[in-house]
């Protein structure tokens, strides 16, 4: 436990409900969440399962129904076609991102992920014994890792590398030939490749096909989170290679027996066509906001290297104002009341 550190927003986001329970009115923008509510017909769907008794364990690799809608949404949205029985709800992303590394690592393996980015996922990799291997990224890739950069870190014992487009914390989105190269790359080194797409359905501009229209041998990550307005629900999915399903099962079986029921049945109701069409209305709002707020940062003196192609991230340089980001995010809250 000692390598696992604390979520540092999560810190911030404490603090700043102390200051609000003294009275002061605080700005949030730290934490990954949208602020819209979650669409009324998933709540509706919600309290009718309930109603209905629909309160006990459903498979571990969740109710079969909500499977076939996850993998007609792929039909629906990218042409296509991924087996339902691939698909595994799980208790949100992490859950998902936490089957697969544990069907794929070993103690002393080696996970290639890039540096910045979701600062968990070094702590799910360390928790399995796994060894993480941050890899520096910068404005000149759009701090996403490249196959060049993927060939150039592979070593011995490397077994897997994780993705995330749009990434978190800059919003950046890999295009599709770069994809395909990341792809082909990991493949011929024989090592496996952990997509992150749950900021995908979030992109302002042509929405990118999901890494599952380049190949079936990848694990994808996904989640009602964060463009379905679901957060406190805690529920996604994962999308596993064919041979990978079984050891999935048995893993998710023993660590959480199954995703909240309610919530399965209320994710069902996501993919309906009035709830599709108010959360595109929220993802226009996002991108209103995002389309104001970076020449508005440069504009005070904020760099923004990444574009923000996507999810609701801006990777801000406060370079002008400080040495010490820390430092810079807590005076801001305690000075200005505005989280970040």
């Amino acid at each position: 436990m000692e390598d696992i550190q604390s979520f540092r927003v999560m810190g911030i986001l404490s603090r700043a409900r102390t200051l609000e329970s003294q009275g002061r009115t605080i700005i949030h923008m730290e934490i990954g969440e949208p602020e819209f509510p979650t669409p009324e017909p998933v709540v509706t769907a919600a309290i009718e399962a309930l109603r209905a008794g629909e309160t006990h364990y459903t498979p571990a690799l969740g109710l079969p129904d909500l499977r076939e809608a996850i993998a007609a949404y792929y039909r629906q949205r990218d042409g296509i076609e991924v087996d339902p029985q691939r698909i595994i709800i799980t208790p949100g992303s992490s859950g998902a991102l936490l089957l697969a590394l544990g069907v794929l690592i070993d103690p002393g393996e080696r996970v290639l992920m890039s540096d910045p980015g979701y600062p968990c996922n070094r702590h799910f990799v360390r928790l399995l014994e796994g060894v993480a291997a941050g890899i520096a990224v910068g404005a000149e890739t759009e701090y996403q890792l490249n196959a060049e950069l993927i060939e150039g870190h592979w070593r011995e014992r490397t077994r897997a590398v994780m993705l995330a487009s749009p990434a978190n914390p800059t919003g950046a989105v890999i295009p599709e030939h770069k994809l395909r190269e990341i792809v082909y790359t990991v493949e011929r080194l024989g090592g496996a490749l952990i997509m992150d797409e749950i900021y995908l359905d979030l992109v302002y501009g042509q929405r990118p096909r999901s890494v599952l229209a380049l190949s079936d041998a990848v694990f994808v990550v996904n989640s009602f989170s964060k463009f379905f307005n679901m957060t406190g629900w805690r529920i996604g999915w994962l999308v596993a290679p064919e041979d990978f399903v079984s050891p999935v099962d048995r893993l998710a079986q023993n660590i959480f027996l199954a995703a909240s029921t309610p919530a399965q049945h209320a994710a069902l109701k996501a993919f309906g066509k009035g709830t599709l069409g108010i959360l595109e209305q929220h993802r226009q709002a996002l991108q209103q906001r995002r389309d104001y707020l970076l020449p508005a940062l440069r504009d005070i003196g904020f760099t923004v290297e990444a574009h923000p192609a996507g999810a609701f991230y801006i990777y801000a340089g406060c370079d002008r104002f400080t040495q010490d980001s820390q430092a810079f995010c807590r005076d801001l809250l305690e000075q200005a009341g505005v989280a970040i």
